[in-house]
């Protein structure tokens, strides 16, 4: 049984000093002790976790993540089960064909808004690995409730189905060197395919689950899409009690937090003329370029990290007419609530100045007015590292032999239900990947199939398995 262990685990003697998780004091005595009295067997395995006890710290964090005695017993009968150790072996044999999934995935267009197709496929392949009940909501994104036992929690695990590119963007996947190269293939073409494996891995392996699981395929995560998919999730079910996100490539990170952003469409409005016969008239593009100026000048923190950007400008009618109308796209980001809604008022009141510095400047002759448009709104929000959810996700990293580099935060899915105060994170699909967003995006599915492991491992240990563990959420 240790050799048995030890293979799962990958423990060697001396191989602990990159470990991420601590386990808290005095769960030497108190874990063996719990897991004697499940059976033996389940023992040996809570004994091997204690060497998890070294620790590194985090990126955004001066402490480690901090297991419990009962979260690290619970997790440790999970990670026992005979039924879950086969899975992870059939997983693993089973990656050549979860590779070609991804190419298959990856090669129907999925811009935004534009998601129909893959949405219809995706929910045909749910369908398939035991969720027959599978179904395209109102919203479009593709959903599969696996019911536990009824007296569970609501989990939902979830990948995007859009990405970047518009329509005509040519998906062909390459293989060159090892490597996938197409738009989309990592993100989210890997997470997509770590999803439909984790599926049919519970499906397939006779686990009953406690809490019940609602799988989705959404749509919205990127850009213009402004997480709409997500948002619909939380208004359709509104007792979900957590939520994780596969996104793109890796197994060294965690994201536990949520960059907030606002995005707006800058829109000034004049009467317009003849570059020359009404010389001396107001323009809009004027007012839009001393506006633009002033937001540059603007300061912001570092810490927290706050940003903007204008990203694209518009407006006029010819070179030889006085513009009636212009227009930019402005994105705000911030980590901190406050320190956006800050920044937010801070451009409103700069470009007021500027509006009323071309009017004034053309002594009213016609009169600029500006709107602001609203098109992207991601809340802030976060996930504390000692929620047992962030704690479950830190064993199962470490029992797939990839220890957490670093808790981050970023703007993903998982900003939504942060700020509902719903804990979530994000993380990665495995293997890895470069160039995301751009037309030479590439997939290197170096030990990718501990991506789905980890899944898998952190999906039974979040809603608990029937009859052997509790649920951690």
């Amino acid at each position: 049984m240790f050799a048995v262990v030890r293979q799962f685990f990958r423990l060697r003697a001396g191989s602990y000093g990159n470990c991420s998780v601590r386990l808290q004091a005095g769960s030497c005595a108190s874990l063996v002790g719990a897991c004697l009295q499940a059976n033996i067997r389940r023992a040996c395995l809570a004994a091997l976790l204690l060497p998890l006890g070294l620790s590194s710290a985090y990126a955004q964090s001066a402490d480690p993540v901090s297991v419990s005695d009962d979260v690290a017993a619970q997790f440790a009968l999970v990670a026992a089960d005979p039924r879950v150790q086969t899975t992870l072996e059939q997983i693993a044999a089973a990656e050549p064909e979860t590779l070609a999934e991804q190419v298959r995935i990856t090669e129907i267009p999925a811009p935004p808004f534009g998601e129909q197709r893959r949405a219809e496929y995706f929910v045909q392949q749910m369908r398939q690995r035991g969720l027959p009940d599978a179904f395209i909501d109102a919203e479009g994104n593709a959903v599969g409730l696996l019911r536990g036992t009824g007296d569970g929690p609501l989990f939902v695990i979830a990948a995007h189905l859009d990405t970047v590119f518009p329509l005509e963007t040519d998906v062909s996947v390459e293989l060159r060197d090892g490597r996938y190269y197409a738009p989309g293939i990592s993100d989210d073409g890997r997470g997509l395919t770590a999803l439909l494996t984790l599926i049919e891995a519970i499906t397939s392996s006779g686990i009953r689950t406690v809490g019940d699981i609602l799988f989705v395929g959404n749509v919205g995560e990127e850009g213009p899409g402004d997480l709409r998919g997500i948002k619909a999730i939380f208004r359709d079910y509104p007792d979900i009690d957590g939520f994780v996100s596969i996104d793109g490539s890796g197994l060294t990170r965690m994201t536990t937090g949520g960059t907030g952003s606002r995005r707006f469409a800058v829109e000034f409005t004049g009467p317009g003329g003849h570059s020359f016969s009404a010389f001396g008239m107001v323009s809009a593009i004027h007012a839009m370029g001393r506006a633009i100026t002033r937001i540059g000048d603007l300061q912001v923190p570092q810490t927290p990290r706050t940003t903007f950007t204008v990203g694209t400008v518009t407006g006029g009618t010819s070179v030889n007419s006085i513009a009636a109308d212009a227009m930019f796209e402005l994105d705000m980001r911030s980590n901190d609530a406050a320190e956006l809604a800050r920044l937010e008022a801070r451009v409103r009141e700069v470009t007021a100045q500027a509006v009323a510095e071309e009017n004034a400047r053309w002594d009213n002759n016609g009169e600029i007015t500006v709107n602001f448009r609203l098109i992207g709104d991601r809340p802030t929000g976060s996930t504390a590292p000692e929620h047992p959810l962030v704690q479950v996700a830190a064993l199962a990293f470490e029992a797939v032999d990839s220890p957490l580099e670093a808790l981050r935060t970023s703007s993903t899915d998982s900003n939504i239900p942060m700020s509902l105060g719903v804990p979530a994170i994000t993380i990665g699909g495995g293997g890895s990947s470069g160039g995301e967003h751009a037309p030479e995006e590439w997939y290197e599915p170096t030990d990718s199939h501990k991506g789905p492991q980890l899944a898998f491992l952190l999906t039974l240990g979040l809603v608990g398995i029937e009859g052997l563990s509790a649920p951690q959420l």
